[in-house]
C-alpha cells in the first residue's frame, strides 16, 4: 500500500461528460490527489462523505444541475470547499454561486494546469483549516467538559468540607449550650425542649426542608448569649432586680454576635437576636412590630415562651397545659402570632406527648454513654 498516496487530498469530481470526467481525474492525479468520478449531481450526493477535501461540480448536467446539487451539498453541512467547472458562465451564474458558498470557479478546457493547481490547493488549504478549526472546537469541547467534570469534583469535595465543619461547629456549639444549660436543673433540657416543640410546629405549617434546619439551628442556639451572663443572675432565688433583668435582657443580642461570624448562619442570627420581641413591638432588643418578625422567629417564640411557662423555676410553680395555652391566646395579637398559636395550641397536647417520648429517649442514650 503506498502511504503517501493514502493520505494525498481527496477530490470528487461530478460531470455528466465521460470524456471531462476522465481528463480533470488523469490531470489530478498527475499533481498528486487521490480522486473520484461521479456521472451528475444525483451519483454525487450518494457517494459524497466526510472523507472528501475538495469537490468540483459542472454546472450544466441533465436531472440535477451544478446549483440544485450545491444546495443538497450545503444541507449536509459537510464543510467541504466546492469548486465550479463551467465552460460559459454568466454574470447570473457568478452571484448565484457566490450567493451558495462556492468557493471558485474552474473554465473548462482546462488550458493552463499550474493555475489550475493552485486553485485545487488552495481549495484543499481551505478545507484543512475546516477540519483543523473542527478538531479544535472538538478538543476545545472536550477540554471543558473534563475540566467541568473536574470542578464539579472539587465543588463536591468543598461542600462535603463545608458540610462536616459547619457540622463540627454546631455539635461545639450545642455542647457548650447543653453544658451551661446542665449547671441549672431549671433550665436542663430548656433548648431541647424549644427546638422540638418549633420543629414540630414548624411541620405543621408546612415549612420546606431548607426553613427546618434553619429553625433548628436557631432553636438550638437562642440562648447561646447565656454563655457569657453570670449564672447566679439566672438562678437567684426571687424575682430578678432591673439591673439584673437588663442583663439578662442582653443575652439576644449577644448571641446573635457569637453567630454572626459563621457566614452559613446569617438567618439564624436574625432569630436569635428577635426571639424575645413581641407582635406589638414591646419585645427587645429592638422593638421589632409584627411584620418586621419572619415567620421562623414567630415560631421560636412562642416555642420559647410555652416551655417557659411549663417548666418548673426555683422561684414560680409552672404552669400546666391548660393554663399555658390560655396565657398564649390571651397574649395573642400583643406578644404572639395568632396564626402560629392556632397551629401551637390545636397540637399542643400531641407536641406534649412527642416531646415526652422523645425526652426519654434521651435519658436512656444519656445514661447509656454514661455507663459506656
Amino acid at each position: 500500500m503506498d502511504v503517501k498516496r493514502e493520505k494525498a487530498p481527496k477530490i470528487l469530481v461530478a460531470d455528466d461528460d465521460a470524456l471531462v470526467c476522465s481528463t480533470v481525474q488523469k490531470i489530478l492525479e498527475t499533481f498528486g490527489y487521490r480522486v473520484v468520478t461521479t456521472n451528475g449531481g444525483r451519483e454525487l450526493l450518494d457517494t459524497i462523505n466526510s472523507s472528501f477535501d475538495v469537490i468540483l461540480v459542472d454546472i450544466n448536467m441533465p436531472g440535477m444541475n451544478g446549483f440544485e446539487t450545491i444546495e443538497k451539498l450545503n444541507g449536509r453541512e459537510l464543510g467541504i470547499p466546492i469548486l465550479l467547472l463551467t465552460g460559459s458562465g454568466s454574470m447570473d451564474d457568478a452571484v448565484r454561486a457566490i450567493n451558495l458558498g462556492v468557493h471558485d470557479f474552474l473554465s473548462k478546457p482546462i488550458e493552463d494546469l499550474d493555475i489550475f493547481n493552485v486553485r485545487i490547493k488552495r481549495a484543499v488549504e481551505k478545507r484543512n483549516f475546516v477540519l483543523q478549526e473542527h478538531r479544535y472546537k472538538k478538543d476545545l469541547e472536550e477540554d471543558i467538559r473534563i475540566k467541568a467534570l473536574q470542578l464539579e469534583e472539587q465543588n463536591k469535595l468543598l461542600r462535603a468540607y463545608s458540610d462536616s465543619l459547619e457540622n463540627a461547629t454546631v455539635q461545639l456549639m450545642s455542647s457548650l449550650q447543653r453544658a451551661m444549660e446542665e449547671k441549672d436543673r431549671y433550665t436542663a433540657g430548656h433548648t431541647m425542649r424549644v427546638t422540638n416543640y418549633a420543629v414540630m410546629l414548624g411541620t405543621v405549617l408546612g415549612l420546606d426542608t431548607h426553613d427546618l434546619v434553619v429553625l433548628r439551628r436557631a432553636s438550638q442556639f437562642h440562648d447561646i448569649g447565656k454563655l457569657v451572663i453570670d449564672l447566679s443572675c439566672i438562678q437567684k432565688n426571687g424575682p430578678l432586680s432591673p439591673e439584673e433583668r437588663e442583663l439578662i435582657n442582653e443575652h439576644p443580642g449577644v448571641g446573635a454576635n457569637i453567630i454572626k461570624p459563621l457566614g452559613f448562619m446569617e438567618r439564624e442570627q436574625f432569630i436569635i437576636r428577635h426571639h424575645h420581641e413581641r407582635i406589638d413591638g414591646d419585645g427587645y432588643p429592638d422593638g421589632l412590630v409584627g411584620n418586621q418578625l419572619d415567620e421562623l422567629t414567630k415560631i421560636i417564640t412562642v416555642a420559647d415562651s410555652y416551655d417557659a411557662m411549663t417548666s418548673s423555676r426555683n422561684y414560680r410553680r409552672n404552669m400546666n397545659i391548660d393554663e399555658a395555652v390560655e396565657e398564649l391566646i390571651t397574649c395573642t395579637g400583643s406578644q404572639f402570632d395568632g396564626e402560629i398559636v392556632q397551629a401551637f395550641t390545636e397540637n399542643v397536647h400531641r407536641f406534649s406527648a412527642d416531646q415526652f417520648l422523645m425526652a426519654q429517649s434521651y435519658q436512656a442514650e444519656f445514661k447509656h454513654k454514661l455507663m459506656n
